[in-house]
């Protein structure tokens, strides 16, 4: 099977989409499928064909350098100049989906796209993205199949297009957290905050009910683990509320997981209050740890409580309602459901399997 997965970024930058398609692709090409990475390199700096861990990776210039547009006209060149069974289009808010889709359909390729559909800080970007999709619906309707990583993707993405459950197939992205033996007891008072710092992800919530929480649990701690432009914002917030003894903002870089095990085996309590999450990995990891949730009443984080994995309230909520919720989890922890991660080899399979399924339809 000869596979040509498309992308704006691959390794070495890592994120969202990045990290999938790194996880998806060596495992695929452990089990000796034929797969190539078409993806940009804004820097100029990488090279533009190589093979890394059995993938084979081309790389093509993009612009303009400083902005995540990613006009990347060769996109389209290598596309119709290759040979592949399928194509499979990562993402759906570039330049790159639409070159590579158009070229998909001039060069007779069967193809599928997973949206790996996010939030954003920039109003105008975050209002953008039901246009978005109206721009991309011819290309979009004539793939072979759309993945979305959540029942709420599909179910979102099949309203916008107009298209019917069959043409979607719903395949979680994996996570894979390292097994850490943690011998001192899991704190009742921290409070954990994981995601980029950017507005959407609602840091700046938690910061603002947190002088609430510690009037009635002082030795509360909010730990927030993320990294992003939206930093300088929180951290002067902090200072303003008075709460640099009570609050810390830090990174785990994503490749260091058992930094990350650790941190969720340690906290009492994880705050995701986004405005949007597809299928947030950190939920499920923390869900896996036993660790107790509490999420915004939003997007795919509502199909997170619905499973029983966390407890959700309105995004709404006040500054006080906030600090409630916060406090009656710390007194009163729920117990997640036994829950098993779901795996990036059980992800890998079920691409695999659905590439074929398409490959023999479109013969």
């Amino acid at each position: 099977m000869r596979v040509l997965q498309v992308t704006a970024r691959y390794y070495p930058y890592m994120g969202g989409i990045e990290t999938h398609v790194y996880e998806v692709a060596r495992r695929m090409a452990a089990q000796n499928v034929d797969v190539t990475v078409l993806s940009t390199d804004v820097s100029g700096k990488l090279p533009a064909r190589e093979t890394l861990d059995g993938v084979k990776l081309i790389r093509v210039p993009a612009y303009p350098r400083q902005l995540d547009f990613y006009f990347a006209p060769q996109i389209y060149n290598e596309i119709m100049r290759g040979s592949w069974d399928v194509i499979h289009c990562q993402g759906y808010h570039t330049f790159v989906p639409p070159l590579a889709m158009l070229a998909a359909q001039r060069s007779h390729t069967p193809y599928v796209l997973t949206f790996h559909s996010g939030g954003h800080s920039s109003a105008l970007r975050h209002s953008s993205r039901a246009w978005q999709t109206a721009m991309l619906r011819p290309l979009l309707r004539k793939a072979n199949r759309l993945v979305g990583v959540s029942k709420f993707e599909a179910a979102l993405f099949g309203q916008r297009l107009g298209l019917p459950p069959d043409r979607f197939e719903i395949i979680p992205n994996g996570a894979q957290l390292p097994d850490v033996r943690v011998t001192a007891p899991r704190s009742t008072t921290m409070v954990l905050s994981v995601g980029r710092l950017e507005k959407y992800k609602g840091h700046h919530r938690l910061i603002e009910a947190f002088p609430y929480v510690l009037k009635e649990c002082p030795q509360a701690h909010l730990r927030i683990l993320g990294k992003g432009a939206y930093e300088a914002e929180l951290c002067q917030m902090v200072e303003r509320l008075g709460l640099q003894d009570a609050v810390t903002i830090t990174f785990v870089p994503p490749e260091q997981r058992t930094g990350m095990a650790e941190e969720l085996q340690n906290a009492a309590l994880m705050v995701l209050f986004s405005e949007y999450e597809a299928h947030p990995i950190a939920v499920m990891e923390a869900a896996a740890l036993n660790c107790s949730i509490l999420v915004a009443d939003t997007s795919g984080l509502h199909e997170i409580a619905e499973q029983g994995l966390a407890r959700a309230i309105p995004l709404d909520s006040t500054p006080q309602q906030i600090a409630q919720a916060i406090l009656d989890q710390l007194r009163n922890p729920l117990q997640p459901p036994d829950f098993q991660l779901p795996t990036w080899e059980a992800c890998t399979d079920r691409l695999l399997a659905l590439y074929q399924t398409v490959i023999e339809e479109a013969h």
